[in-house]
């Protein structure tokens, strides 16, 4: 197995070796507020209402016929996050199984989806992603196939939140480790860029928005 930790010592958002210093501003997008109680919480505004990521699904990392279907996941807050593992953000894996170990009782899914689309800083064997993740990270929440995240060949997913989040002045993604927050009813409930760490308020903030109770 591999162990590779090199990327695990550079701070978030710093390139690393061979990596293009493109990382994305912070703070794109208007944010709207969410009445939580007696206060109003910061939160990403709601994209269009009626339109449902539930008949998306992804091919599971390292098993040929495994399916991660959205649908599965119905009534329930799924964060989408595109990754990778050679990429200065490549430490924020720490955040999100943090987010996943915090929230999964309640409800939350985390699905890592890994990506050459930024700089091509993925691996491209499969089992090596898998390994790389479990080994460095601890990595436990669903992780896809490698997918495309931009262009004309996008994977539909990302075709449909590009739409919605533009619907909703929300942030596309512009490098690894954008975030989307799609709410229980299947609808773009949020997008944050790379730069914003999984651990940020206004993350943790959104999803317990939409968990019950």
């Amino acid at each position: 197995m591999t162990d590779d930790r090199s990327s695990r010592n550079r701070p978030a958002g710093a390139p690393g070796t061979g990596e293009a210093a493109v990382p994305p501003a912070r703070g794109i997008g208007r944010r709207a507020f969410l009445a939580l109680g007696a206060g109003a919480l910061a939160a990403p505004r709601m994209a269009r209402a009626g339109v449902s990521a539930h008949g998306f699904g992804f091919a599971s990392l390292g098993q040929p016929d495994g399916k991660l279907r959205l649908s599965d996941y119905a009534g329930r807050p799924v964060l989408v996050v595109n990754t990778a593992s050679r990429c200065g953000f490549t430490p924020q894996y720490d955040g999100l199984q943090a987010l996943w170990d915090r929230y999964r009782d309640r409800g939350l899914v985390v699905i890592g989806a890994p990506s050459r689309d930024f700089g091509r800083q993925e691996f491209e064997d499969s089992a090596r992603i898998k390994d790389f993740c479990e080994v460095n990270f601890a990595i436990d929440f669903p992780m896809t196939e490698l997918v495309r995240v931009k262009g004309a060949d996008a994977h539909p997913f990302y075709a449909w939140a590009r739409g919605a989040a533009a619907a909703a002045d929300l942030p596309a993604p512009r490098w690894n480790f954008h975030k989307y927050l799609v709410g229980p009813n299947g609808t773009l409930a949020g997008a944050w860029d790379s730069a914003t760490p999984p651990e940020a308020p206004e993350i943790s903030h959104a999803i317990e928005a939409l968990l019950p109770g």
